[in-house]
């Protein structure tokens, strides 16, 4: 059956909604020397692996508040942050948000699960200022490990290291109050209490609004 004239214009607006607004720019000198050395703390590269994973990123910026995954989409790329602050997060039933991770420079970012294993995402993507990437399409990660043994090597360990990171956190969920896992986040990351909203700190920490409030005044006076 034709569509008719109002189902194509709202399909069409649809689609004009979900495009994500991004800027592609050449990356810079400085950038790449920054790359360079986050990929040396995973695993040294020859010249001509480290030169082919740099050439397979696109430098791409995204404004703030743009949803670059959603639950249910595929994750199609890999991201390694250059500027900016961004979240991962998931929804309950009841609307919720619960913030499970945040990503800055330099590090990677991405939802990597459904990314690695080609599945639906379950989590969120969001950048939380304006940002700033190298992202790179799995279809180029996949190549890069078939051809640089190196690169392979360095992806694994680099997935190993998030995910030690992620066992660490929950850890301390279990085993730390409130106050100890605010200090942990004031002596890690102290730059996030200027650039993301304490709603979303709270929610990352396991605190209701209140007591972060409270917790907050009381390290920071």
């Amino acid at each position: 059956m034709p569509f008719s004239f109002l189902e194509v214009c709202f399909e069409l607006a649809l689609k004009m909604l979900r495009k994500r607004p991004e800027n592609i720019m050449k990356i810079s000198a400085a950038e790449r020397e920054v790359f360079f050395h986050f990929l040396d703390k995973f695993q040294p590269l020859e010249e001509e692996a480290a030169q082919a994973f740099c050439a397979a990123g696109e430098r791409v910026v995204f404004a703030k508040k743009t949803l670059l995954t959603r639950a249910a989409e595929s994750e199609k790329y890999l991201y390694f942050v250059l500027n900016g602050v961004q979240r991962i997060y998931n929804l309950k039933e009841n609307g919720q948000e619960n913030v499970l991770i945040f990503t800055y420079a330099p590090s990677f970012s991405g939802i990597v699960d459904a990314l690695m294993l080609k599945k639906e995402a379950r989590f969120y993507l969001e950048t939380l200022t304006e940002s700033h990437f190298l992202r790179f399409p799995i279809e180029s990660i996949e190549k890069l490990q078939q051809d640089y043994p190196t690169i392979q090597a360095l992806i694994q360990k680099a997935t190993l290291m998030a995910l030690s990171g992620v066992l660490t956190r929950l850890a301390e969920q279990l085993q730390c109050n409130a106050e100890e896992r605010f200090r942990l986040l004031l002596q890690r990351s102290p730059h996030l209490l200027q650039l993301v909203p304490h709603k979303y700190l709270a929610s990352y920490l396991g605190i209701d609004a209140t007591n972060f409030s409270k917790i907050f005044n009381k390290f920071m006076i």
